[in-house]
């Protein structure tokens, strides 16, 4: 075991953030040092919070990640943003309401690009999940960037996944048919205090009549991080659905399908590193692009062309 790997197993807050970029890098020291980490992660509990831009999911992290350092848990918070298309860094940066929480010793908060991935989510979530997890945080709330339409991927990671609606904007409805009604363990109907509440909430049970496929009931929260309002009860819910995991194999079943999931991303990020970083291939790929700009090949054949040669 390396001295950074030890560090972020005790917990250490300077580890922890060599160690994220060091895997946001793909650093082969990281590498190394997560096969260490896996093995004294899953402990915490992992909290997705999914829904549309301007739904308030960064005032509802905070309020939470402020509760449950009321009950003494230590919190890690994934805030996933929008990729800049020039930098590669995150284009939202630093989380102005949480500022009060980030000089708390015991919450860490860390905001992460997409890096282009589709569903909300940056490649190396599972990794930073496991790091928060292995260095002894109880909690790991994960905000996703609120693209409306490719949230739903916050469920292969999450234990508990709660899609935070509005009154108001819309497009609630376009939203529910997004397929976030599928994943949501919870609902919170945020902005509570603003008038269509009422609505929202008959959407969402007219929808769970028609869809939902669960063996308990989904519950519905109202919150308004305004007028603290709904959170200790959206806690309890969050509670309960973690009790309801633990029975059976329920949980062990959520936590195979993530790691199938990192699985196969893993093997996705060294095909692609196969592909693109190494000369040979690259010069190949330009070579295929042209002959498919000029109609002299498809896509697909070009495809097989260069996983012929990986996979010999």
């Amino acid at each position: 075991m390396s001295e950074l790997d030890s560090k972020v197993l005790k917990g250490d807050i300077r580890a922890i953030a060599r160690m994220i970029t060091l895997i946001e890098n793909n650093d082969s020291v990281a590498i190394d040092a997560m096969k260490n980490i896996h093995k004294k992660s899953g402990k915490a509990h992992v909290i997705g919070i999914t829904g549309v831009m301007g739904s308030g999911k960064s005032s509802l992290i905070f309020e939470l990640a402020y509760q449950y350092r009321k009950r003494g848990k230590k919190v890690g918070i994934i805030a996933v943003d929008p990729t800049s298309p020039f930098s590669g860094g995150a284009i939202l940066g630093d989380r102005v309401r949480m500022m009060e929480l980030a000089t708390d010793d015991n919450v860490f908060i860390r905001s992460m690009g997409t890096q282009g991935m589709l569903g909300g989510l940056a490649s190396s979530v599972f990794d930073v999940v496991e790091i928060f997890d292995a260095s002894g945080m109880d909690i790991i709330l994960i905000e996703t960037v609120g693209v409306g339409q490719a949230e739903v991927d916050i469920v292969k990671i999450a234990d508990t996944t709660i899609v935070v609606l509005v009154p108001g904007l819309g497009d609630s409805i376009q939203t529910i048919k997004a397929g976030l009604m599928e994943i949501a363990d919870i609902f919170v109907v945020n902005k509570s205090d603003k008038s269509g509440v009422e609505q929202v909430v008959v959407e969402i049970e007219s929808m769970l009549e028609i869809s939902s496929k669960s063996d308990r009931k989904i519950p519905i929260i109202l919150t308004s991080t305004n007028k603290n309002q709904g959170i200790l009860e959206l806690l309890n819910e969050i509670e309960n659905h973690r009790i309801y995991l633990k029975k059976g194999k329920k949980l062990e079943e959520k936590r195979k399908k993530r790691y199938e999931t990192e699985l196969t991303e893993i093997i996705r990020k060294r095909l692609m590193s196969l592909i693109f970083d190494e000369s040979k291939f690259k010069d190949k790929v330009d070579r295929l692009i042209d002959q498919i700009s000029k109609k002299e090949l498809d896509p697909y054949s070009a495809a097989d062309e260069i996983l012929g040669k990986i996979l010999k």
